[in-house]
């Protein structure tokens, strides 16, 4: 099968949430691990992956640079992480395959997303990133043309677009890739966010791309038998933190979106997952899952996880 996996950011940082180099060298390596199992079992893979921390780590670097050097906006935070995180998992996906007699190439794709240059987004900004911060430290990157927000006693957030995926850009580059036998990494962290030039070119844009609905944008567009939204827990949850709680396992779409109306995913965790699972199926997709990343080799068959089908009557 062909499948398209969406790492998380829990894959990207150590068990602590470091995101010092060396942590997150070892946890892409642990993640490799579990590709390449995918890979040796025969499916054709396509990964895309978070780049929160890392992007992060740039924000900061902005922040304390900011009196000496102009910030580095956020289309270039993420072509600079998708280059960091891309290479590295390069290497070690080489290294795993090639530990499993199944030597495959593999290539990371610096990859645009497009978006739409009126997407409400962009005129009412509300995705906060980064770090708080006093007001007389904010005031520098404001100078700069930051958009930040009171957020009271914790101090100043950033606050910036987060518009709809339209197209990745790079799907083409990626399909020929494909077809010549590669494991393709591509549209970390969503994607570098573009707009259209009235000229007909494209311009990066000052936005942050929800990762989990890139990656069921370009899953479609590749023609992907199975998504897999690999996360740090094994199951979507109903009903978490109250008496009722329990483990969504096997579900047909209808059955994930009532689910969803209830209110049982919140904005800032699961639910983007989930409306990425629900929107590739919804799609014509064949099967969508969320599970654990040490769940990946056996939940591309449905048999673990959360799993959103179609009836085959229904497709």
């Amino acid at each position: 099968m062909r499948v398209l996996v969406a790492l998380g950011g829990n894959a990207m940082t150590g068990p602590d949430g470091s995101a010092t180099p060396k942590a997150q060298r070892e946890a892409i390596t642990v993640a490799s691990g579990h590709l390449a199992d995918l890979v040796a079992a025969g499916h054709e893979v396509v990964v895309t992956h978070g780049n929160g921390p890392q992007v992060g780590n740039l924000l900061v670097k902005n922040e304390l640079a900011a009196h000496v050097v102009p910030p580095v906006p956020l289309d270039w935070c993420g072509a600079q992480t998708q280059g960091t995180i891309g290479f590295t998992l390069v290497d070690t996906l080489e290294a795993a395959l090639s530990a499993r007699d199944a030597e495959r190439p593999v290539a990371a794709l610096i990859t645009r997303t497009l978006v739409a240059a009126d997407d409400p987004g962009f005129t009412h900004p509300t995705k906060p990133i980064g770090r708080y911060l006093p007001r007389e430290q904010a005031q520098a990157l404001i100078d700069h043309g930051e958009r930040w927000e009171d957020r009271g006693e914790k101090g100043w957030r950033r606050v910036v677009a987060s518009p709809e995926p339209v197209e990745v850009l790079e799907t083409r580059t990626l399909l020929v890739l494909l077809a010549a036998g590669y494991v393709v990494v591509a549209a970390g962290g969503g994607g570098i966010p573009v707009v259209r030039s009235h000229g007909g070119g494209v311009h990066g844009v000052e936005a942050v791309i929800d990762k989990d609905l890139t990656a069921a944008l370009l899953a479609r567009a590749v023609a992907a038998d199975v998504l897999v939204i690999a996360t740090d827990v094994a199951h979507a949850v109903a009903g978490w933190g109250t008496p009722d709680a329990h483990d969504i396992g096997r579900v047909t779409l209808a059955e994930m979106e009532a689910y969803a109306a209830d209110g049982h995913f919140a904005s800032g965790s699961m639910g983007p997952k989930v409306e990425a699972a629900m929107r590739f199926v919804r799609s014509g997709g064949r099967r969508s899952i969320i599970t654990s990343l040490d769940q990946l080799a056996t939940a591309v068959d449905g048999h673990v996880g959360t799993v959103i089908e179609t009836p085959e009557r229904e497709r």
